[in-house]
């Protein structure tokens, strides 16, 4: 007796077990799964949604990435798993966050070649060595902070652009602030109008290709310090989510 089954009755099968709108070949989701991804990583899961914002800012198998301002690295060990081991992760922070609070933490994340496919960049902007190759980059929760770190943004936004492929990807997430408040409350409340970082990053010659709401919350009063511990907490914020373009032709 024959006991294979037709090609299209295979794929009948096939569709039937995945679930409604689940991709059969999800990097990202394969990378938040991940056995080896720490609790305190779960943890965070809830109120960052990285499986809605890598996937809005395009991630796939085998890009080149730029993790910006990378903090402890929490992105930069979903972007490693999910980009795959063609594929390579720039972890680049300057000396302010691994000095505050990124340094512990992001040493015991790499340690014994954990993450094989990630290399560290601690540097400042206008050292990065990672190459102009770029397929994407990605800046979380980071731009509010250039003020009062005395960043040239500017030159930051320059500097990206520079080490982006032509068509490459920016993805940009942080904290709301009230309209009109450009970058004054960088240091008071660590938020930023969303208006101003567009503004600016266009006049780099990005294009804004998309805005996901995935992370607002009109209940957000934006008048609150995101570090008040009497406070929601720096996750709980409105935050805004913007997917930049370098064009394919530059002037």
């Amino acid at each position: 007796m024959n006991t294979l089954l037709p090609l299209a009755s295979l794929l009948a099968v096939v569709a039937f077990a995945a679930a409604p709108g689940t991709k059969l070949d999800d990097p990202v989701a394969e990378s938040i799964a991940h056995p080896e991804r720490l609790a305190s990583d779960h943890e965070r899961d809830a109120e960052r949604q990285p499986q809605r914002i890598l996937d809005f800012f395009d991630i796939k198998r085998g890009m080149r990435v730029a993790d910006l301002m990378a903090g402890d690295g929490y992105y930069t060990e979903l972007l490693s798993r999910a980009v795959g081991p063609d594929g390579v992760v720039h972890c680049q922070n300057t000396e302010v966050p691994l000095r505050v609070f990124a340094d512990g933490p992001l040493t015991a994340r790499l340690a014994d070649d954990r993450l094989p496919n990630v290399e560290r960049h601690d540097e400042e902007f206008d050292e990065v060595s990672f190459p102009k190759t770029l397929d994407a980059a990605i800046l979380v929760r980071f731009y509010h902070d250039f003020a009062w770190q005395e960043v040239d943004r500017p030159a930051f936004n320059a500097m990206v652009f520079e080490h982006l492929k032509p068509g490459g990807l920016l993805g940009v997430v942080d904290h709301h602030a009230k309209d009109g408040a450009g970058i004054t409350e960088g240091k008071r409340l660590h938020r930023v109008e969303a208006a101003l970082v567009r503004k600016e990053l266009e006049a780099a010659g990005f294009v804004l290709e998309a805005e996901s709401f995935v992370l607002t919350d009109p209940g957000d009063t934006l008048d609150w310090n995101i570090f008040n511990r009497e406070g929601p907490g720096r996750d709980a914020t409105s935050r805004f989510v913007h997917l930049y373009r370098k064009p394919l032709t530059t002037r």
